[in-house]
């Protein structure tokens, strides 16, 4: 009790700051509106204001969009079944509205007990499914106390987290009392979670779901048709899901390249969207012809560079190009990399930086089957650009091999779907 006062006392100082970064207005982020006050635990009814939900929280976009399969095969089970999903950023937001009727969306409140407690009694969820390790003391005892089971969906732990978590034993010992059910992406993570003193009846390897990725025939074609578009002929690389740091030293790669292969084409995708306007300026400064996707310019054959400023389309992106580099992977320990699994996915040679302890399994698979290349400065980079270009038996080798690390690792979603019937979804 003592140390949950502690601990909500220190919240209550940041909490402001964090408020401030989530909710400031950045150039094409989706804004929040009177939904703000959701963060607080003011939240609306559900449609049917009767019914028992699920609650699934996932943090932002690229937990909305791990959670999707698991969400849309988990409704084919359970038809009558109303789900809620909470996502804590207006972005997330923006991505659950994509599943339509599926789902009814609410933001997450803070965590703080009074917010949750709010919340839990307008829902009144059944079982609480959190993606990956959003772990927050005050709503997994809140949620506790109401006789809510608790699953954590797609657990990791790095080896960082678990050093970090055994400094505070204490803090973590507060978050394992109220967890009914943990399903690890590894064996690693669950030995990292059994040393830290988890229950080990409440551990278990499932694999992770985001192999489990389904390309629509849709989306092969229309990213087909984006490729007609930009130049069927012409060699295509995309940058994606690149931080501000990361874009000068693409766009450095780029230059060197085109050296060499004059009619390449850069597609450059920025993680986020407030940066999409500085990219495009960054990109005309560095003096190439750069167009943005939503402009009504047209593409021509002397076009260097396209900004790939819309949210939701990284699929259909990464089809129309040749060759992926994944960003967040060349600024050291400051992101720790994306997922490579939809450029492989797509059997689509792969590049990153040496920085991916968030996707560390993933990646280092894919580097040993031979499907992904890492690449420590913009000159690898372009190096490994100019062979994959030249040699299309290699590029397309390369592709295969990534593909089949993803076939490989696929079933993880009906394991986690088996182990939801035993606690969650009895």
């Amino acid at each position: 009790m003592l140390i949950r006062t502690l601990y909500t006392l220190l919240l209550l100082l940041v909490a402001p700051f964090f408020l401030y970064g989530l909710y400031k207005t950045k150039a094409n982020k989706p804004k929040f509106g009177k939904r703000w006050i959701e963060h607080f635990g003011f939240t609306p009814k559900l449609k049917d204001s009767n019914s028992t939900p699920l609650w699934i929280h996932t943090v932002s976009v690229g937990e909305v969009i791990a959670a999707t399969p698991l969400i849309k095969s988990l409704k084919q089970q359970h038809p009558n079944k109303v789900i809620v999903v909470t996502t804590t950023t207006s972005t997330g937001a923006a991505e659950v509205a994509k599943l339509g009727d599926l789902v009814e969306h609410r933001y997450m409140p803070l965590d703080f007990s009074w917010a949750v407690k709010r919340f839990i009694k307008t829902v009144n969820p059944t079982a609480l499914l959190i993606m990956e390790t959003e772990l927050w003391p005050n709503t997994l005892h809140t949620a506790h106390q109401y006789n809510i089971p608790i699953s954590i969906i797609n657990a990791r732990l790095s080896n960082r987290s678990y050093l970090r978590y055994k400094k505070f034993q204490f803090i973590f010992n507060l978050l394992a009392k109220n967890i009914d059910q943990l399903l690890c992406q590894t064996e690693a993570d669950a030995q990292r979670f059994r040393l830290l003193g988890l229950d080990k009846e409440k551990i278990e390897v499932t694999g992770s779901i985001k192999f489990d990725i389904t390309i629509t025939d849709k989306i092969k074609a229309t990213g087909e048709d984006l490729r007609s578009e930009l130049g069927k002929k012409r060699p295509i690389w995309i940058a994606s899901s690149t931080h501000q740091g990361e874009d000068e030293l693409i766009l450095k790669a780029h230059k060197r390249l085109l050296k060499t292969v004059p009619d390449a084409l850069l597609m450059l995708v920025p993680r986020h969207p407030e940066r999409f306007s500085s990219v495009t300026a960054l990109s005309q400064d560095s003096h190439f012809n750069t167009i943005s996707r939503t402009s009504k310019q047209t593409l021509t054959e002397s076009t260097s560079v396209y900004i790939a400023d819309t949210m939701g389309e990284m699929l259909i992106l990464i089809g129309a190009a040749d060759i992926c580099f994944m960003g967040g992977s060349l600024l050291g320990k400051k992101v720790g990399g994306h997922n490579l699994l939809e450029p492989a996915a797509l059997a689509k040679p792969c590049l990153t930086g040496p920085s991916f302890y968030n996707f560390k399994l993933i990646t280092e698979q894919l580097v040993e089957s031979g499907g992904c290349i890492v690449c420590y400065t913009e000159d690898e980079i372009a190096d490994n650009l100019l062979k994959l270009f030249a040699d299309k038996d290699k590029a397309q080798e390369m592709g295969r091999s990534a593909l089949a690390v993803v076939n490989k690792n696929k079933g993880a979603l009906t394991r986690t779907l088996q182990q939801l019937s035993l606690i969650t979804l009895n």
